[in-house]
């Protein structure tokens, strides 16, 4: 893996394995809040998990935001292994589960204990979509995360595969390799390897519904009806929150 991946991840495994120790998911007492953003790409979670952001800071509520796969750690090495092609699914699991615990460890909790709202575009139920959809093992995938916390909302955007595939396609050009499930030799064309690739995805995070408790939000619904819908939820949650912090 070092010598198609470069040195990368030799360096970070450390920090990785340390977290797997550490058995975090399920309810905590951390007085922050945490609330995430899942769906297939195309349904629409960043935007609405933007336009949240923006609500809450104009509420007063002190608010940061995380995003899947930017820990500086493996960045350089996740975008070097795009580049060309290199990533195996046992790969993408290692660098992502990385990824999230350096994340976990700098950011996340530390702004959970200090109170703070976090929002994060994407956590660790896009990890057992994808490596799942990839041939990893679920179960292997569910212990790889079992140091995250558990979100205090979980809004899952489900998009019907067609509506996803013409946003993307009236954004831009085409689909990306890995995005398209290209590595796994679903299809030449791409357009079909998307679908094949997605669908399974879709399948996964329908699994998860129940398993999770993921709170489904219509992504074919106008945009202004899903916020109102994911603000009448989150506010519902920072005022409980506010009153056990009051609470005798």
């Amino acid at each position: 893996m070092q010598g198609r991946c470069g040195t990368g991840l030799t360096l970070v495994y450390p920090v990785l394995l340390g977290f797997l120790r550490m058995k975090r998911y399920g309810d905590h007492r951390i007085p922050g809040r945490l609330f995430v953003v899942e769906g297939i790409d195309g349904s629409g979670k960043s935007t609405q998990l933007m336009l949240l952001h923006q609500w809450l800071k104009a509420e007063g509520y002190g608010v940061v935001f995380s995003e899947w796969n930017s820990s500086p750690l493996v960045k350089d090495t996740t975008k070097r292994g795009k580049k060309k092609q290199l990533l195996t699914p046992a790969t993408f699991s290692l660098i992502h589960a990385t990824d999230f615990a350096d994340r976990t460890e700098r950011n996340i909790i530390p702004l959970l204990k200090a109170g703070a709202v976090v929002l994060c575009d994407r956590y660790i139920y896009t990890a057992f979509a994808r490596d799942a959809s990839r041939g990893m093992e679920s179960e292997w995938i569910r212990e790889l995360y079992a140091f995250a916390v558990k979100p205090t909302v979980a809004f899952y955007f489900r998009v019907p595969l067609e509506v996803a595939m013409k946003r993307i396609n009236d954004a831009r050009a085409g689909f990306k390799y890995y995005e398209a499930g290209m590595d796994l030799g679903l299809s030449d064309d791409p357009d079909e390897s998307f679908r094949l690739f997605q669908g399974r995805i879709l399948e996964e995070y329908d699994k998860m519904i129940p398993e999770f408790g993921l709170t489904v939000i219509d992504a074919t619904l106008p945009i202004e009806t899903q916020q109102q819908e994911m603000r009448l939820m989150v506010l519902a949650k920072l005022t409980q929150a506010k009153q056990l912090r009051v609470a005798p």
